[in-house]
């Protein structure tokens, strides 16, 4: 029997229960910085030494950081369901907890790339992208074409490639499950929108969120609970 395909869109909430620090809380910064200088294409034009080591200090977080029981309950759903996995976060947990089907919209922090690749003149091609690990990268280290390496991330002012793949994902899904993002953070806020009209669609996040559409069902819980809850739910259908 063919698998319901499930698309799971995730955000900062579903980190942040295994320490890894929110993109945005309520007074606009990000580790102390603001999110303009150290997330945004102009910060970096500003100030690459310190964007660079901004994301030097993510990834040592990251090594510190494990999976959650919600990382692993997502990557469980494979088991009876066609699971592609759109994630706003950077860090590679769900990898860690066993999904294979990983959509990265806002890159990925383990990796590098030179800055004057997998942009808008060479179609955003990954040839150039390699991963670093943990590893560290700073003013100097060049790329074998002479440009200065860069985090493989998107920031503020750039587009995001891999939106097309993600409006492919929701669009095909049975079944939508929104966890652990305020969905304010364009465009993977307007994602939901492309979900099928009687595509059932799921919301765990225990704070309100400014969406209204008939076919949410919204579970106020943290990410850990809520999908529990979540999996109890597809249990009864």
């Amino acid at each position: 029997m063919k698998k319901k395909r499930l698309a799971v869109l995730t955000g900062a909430g579903v980190s942040a229960e295994s320490g890894i620090s929110t993109f945005r809380d309520s007074n606009g910064l990000w580790e102390n910085f603001r999110v303009e200088d150290v997330a945004s294409i102009e910060g970096w034009y500003r100030n690459p030494a310190l964007v660079l080591d901004f994301y030097n200090t993510r990834r040592k977080e990251l090594a510190k950081a494990e999976p959650n029981a919600a990382h692993k309950a997502i990557a469980g759903l494979e088991d009876e369901y066609d699971v592609t996995v759109i994630t706003q976060n950077v860090d590679n947990l769900h990898e860690r907890a066993g999904s294979t089907g990983i959509i990265h919209l806002h890159g990925e922090l383990t990796k590098v790339r030179p800055e004057d690749r997998c942009c808008e003149s060479d179609g955003f091609s990954e040839e150039s992208v390699f991963d670093i690990g943990y590893g560290e990268i700073h003013i100097g280290d060049l790329a074998p074409d002479g440009a200065q390496l860069r985090p493989h991330i998107v920031w503020f002012g750039e587009a995001v490639p891999k939106i097309g793949a993600a409006v492919d994902a929701v669009e095909r899904a049975d079944i939508l499950l929104i966890a652990g993002t305020s969905l304010q953070v364009y465009p993977a806020a307007g994602l939901y929108r492309y979900a099928g009209h009687d595509t059932p669609i799921y919301i765990i996040d225990p704070k309100d969120v400014p969406v209204h559409d008939s076919r949410i069902t919204h579970i106020r819980e943290v990410a850990t609970k809520g999908m529990e809850i979540f999996k109890n739910i597809l249990k009864s259908e």
